[in-house]
């Protein structure tokens, strides 16, 4: 046993629980490989918690092991197997590389890309670049070849290299708009999409089979050397913001509109990519704040570097609205898959688009181009828009009138994307998908969300209503007008107790003490269906199972009200929150807009009041 390992007094003297957790830890140590001397900051920081006899500390870090799921893994930078560093790193890609060669025949010539954001943690020593070319080193040294990008990229240049390049895989190196000390591992197939199941219980029983260290993962020096590693980052850049300018129908109107734009970064990859996106697109610049636009991962400016957070992530960006006479600001996340959007109102006040309302618009704006383009009115037929069931329905009310198709899938773009694929392999068209998380796939050359083409398209579609004198918000109100109103409210509360986030969910399962007896009303409100996508029941349906996957990993009930609401309660995959998503579906020509509002505030109410109980249940509001 290494003998910086050896128990401190302090600790001994403690009890005996103490010396039991300290002694197992340390077995757990080295039965691990936790502590093979390669990060000395890692080892460091545990040296330093041991002198410190901070146990709960050392529990956490070393009690359980990150689970790799169908979002890969998310997690805080340090030591311990429940951290991301160097050697969880490498374990993962050790059993994302032996899955792939056990499923895929012809990895060693396919290949896989890697790319990175910025984000590092000086004390632990990690960073996404580090994790990055440590994940390359393992697949190089079992002789795979590796697109590994040389510089930072948005996460949606990897599920375009994958398809681009047709390979076997792709790895983003991100923890997106999460706090500044976590760090991700997101994963994409072959497809191009994002893993779903059964991929993700078999890369993870395969990296349990492959925690020791292979020789030469750790080389990374070596492997950044080997005729193996290729860097895609220029020929990507030039064939990702060719095949968006296929999503560009107005460059005339782009050149010449006098429109002014705001974009930030939050400190996070986006600043150059989208600066380029407009240039595809002929549009001017858009005026960037420069207290963000350059990459920072101790993200300065913000308290959460998370623009659907809306406004307090947007100060900077108003400020410079008003200097600049701008009326428009768009803001990606920090890895520039998602995308914000506010414009100024004639009172003044800035409003911050809801991700239900940018889909309501970004979805009627990618149809009314794609009709201009298509004259064959057959051609509807094989016309397909995506949502999850946790977003708006307006796509919904469009496609019934227009004629092409919409379907719902389960929340988070693994289930479009893959849906995407399959639709996309009929030979059908996939116009548009969106996640209310503002999340948007304008584009099948990416099958995820993409904040870089979004903000192109938008661009141009806030020229076009400028030549039209029309806002946003008036462009909105003129598509609930047309295909009613659909009023949203989202919102969570924290909870870090899984026994009483499952004591509040199977409550609702057995309300009546029955079990499977699900709530009949909540306050005034009268309940029509309910559809539970953990146990796969849908009373909507004749044999009562749910048309949607299941999962008994999480948990998320629906409820359709008697008003014409919807009401989601679900756990989050990747916080502790638990989360509720709202909407009010008015049918055409009921534009009563305050009306709505106060019954969808009053069954809101009606719902974290019965339903929740914060109090009782001790769940934390979403902070102001």
């Amino acid at each position: 046993m290494p003998q910086f390992l050896s128990l401190s007094p302090v600790l001994i003297k403690r009890s005996s629980d103490t010396r039991v957790i300290l002694l197992t830890y340390l077995y757990l140590c080295i039965k691990k490989y936790v502590f093979l001397p390669q990060n000395p900051k890692t080892v460091s920081m545990v040296k330093d918690l041991v002198k410190e006899g901070a146990v709960e500390a050392l529990r956490k870090c070393f009690s359980s092991r990150m689970e790799f799921g169908t979002a890969g893994l998310r997690a805080a930078m340090g030591p311990g197997i429940s951290c991301m560093n160097d050697l969880t790193i490498i374990q993962t890609t050790q059993g994302f590389c032996h899955y792939l060669e056990e499923s895929l025949g012809n990895l060693k010539e396919r290949g896989v890309v890697i790319g990175y954001d910025a984000r590092a943690h000086p004390p632990s020593g990690g960073s996404s670049k580090r994790f990055a070319s440590l994940a390359a080193a393992v697949f190089i040294s079992r002789g795979v070849p590796v697109h590994l990008f040389s510089d930072i990229t948005p996460t949606p240049f990897v599920p375009f290299t994958v398809s681009h390049l047709g390979l076997c895989a792709g790895i983003m190196v991100t923890a997106s708009h999460n706090p500044k000390q976590d760090n991700g591992y997101k994963v994409y197939w072959e497809n191009g999409a994002q893993i779903v199941s059964p991929h993700d219980k078999g890369i993870a029983k395969a990296i349990e089979e492959n925690l020791e260290p292979w020789p030469e993962s750790w080389n990374t020096e070596e492997a950044l050397k080997s005729p193996l590693l290729k860097d895609p980052y220029q020929d990507i850049n030039t064939q990702y913001f060719k095949a968006i300018q296929k999503h560009c129908h107005h460059r005339d109107i782009n050149k010449s509109s006098e429109v002014k734009i705001v974009h930030t970064s939050v400190h996070g990859v986006g600043h150059a990519f989208v600066q380029s996106a407009f240039k595809a697109f002929d549009l001017h610049p858009p005026f960037a704040v420069e207290e963000q636009k350059d990459p920072d991962p101790e993200f300065p400016t913000v308290k959460y570097p998370n623009p659907e957070e809306g406004e307090g992530v947007l100060t900077l960006s108003f400020a410079l609205a008003e200097r600049e006479g701008a009326t428009v600001v768009l803001a990606n996340d920090p890895d520039a898959d998602r995308l914000a959007i506010a414009e100024k109102q004639e009172s003044g006040q800035w409003r911050v688009f809801s991700g239900n309302e940018l889909g309501a618009l970004l979805g009627w704006w990618m149809f009314r181009c794609w009709k201009q383009q298509n004259s064959d009115a057959a051609a509807v037929k094989s016309l397909y828009m995506l949502s999850s069931t946790v977003s708006s329905k307006i796509l919904r009310a469009i496609a019934l009138k227009e004629g092409f198709h919409f379907e719902e899938t389960l929340t988070g773009f693994k289930w479009m994307g893959n849906r995407a694929r399959d639709l996309l392999n009929q030979d059908k068209t996939v116009l548009f998908a969106f996640e209310e998380a503002i999340g948007y796939m304008c584009s099948p050359s990416v099958l995820d969300k993409d904040g870089v083409s979004a903000a192109a398209i938008a661009g141009e579609m806030v020229s076009y209503l400028a030549m039209k004198k029309t806002s946003l918000s008036q462009q909105l109100t003129a598509i609930y007008t047309e295909y009613g109103y659909h009023i949203s409210k989202n919102s969570y509360f924290i909870c870090h107790d899984q026994d009483v986030i499952r004591s509040l969910f199977e409550r609702l399962r057995n309300y009546s003490g029955k079990k499977d007896s699900y709530p009949t009303e909540c306050g005034r409100f009268s309940i029509s269906a309910v559809r539970d996508l953990t146990t796969g029941y849908d009373s909507n349906q004749p044999d009562n199972k749910a048309v949607l996957p299941t999962s008994k990993s999480s948990q998320m009930i629906t409820f359709s009200f008697a008003n014409g609401g919807v009401a989601t309660m679900r756990t989050s995959g990747t916080e502790p929150k638990i989360k509720y998503y709202t909407e009010l579906c008015a049918a055409p020509g009921n534009s009563d807009v305050t009306q709505l509002k106060k019954e969808l505030d009053d069954l809101v109410d009606a719902i974290v009041k019965d339903f929740f109980e914060p109090e009782k249940n001790k769940l934390q509001p979403k902070p102001e």
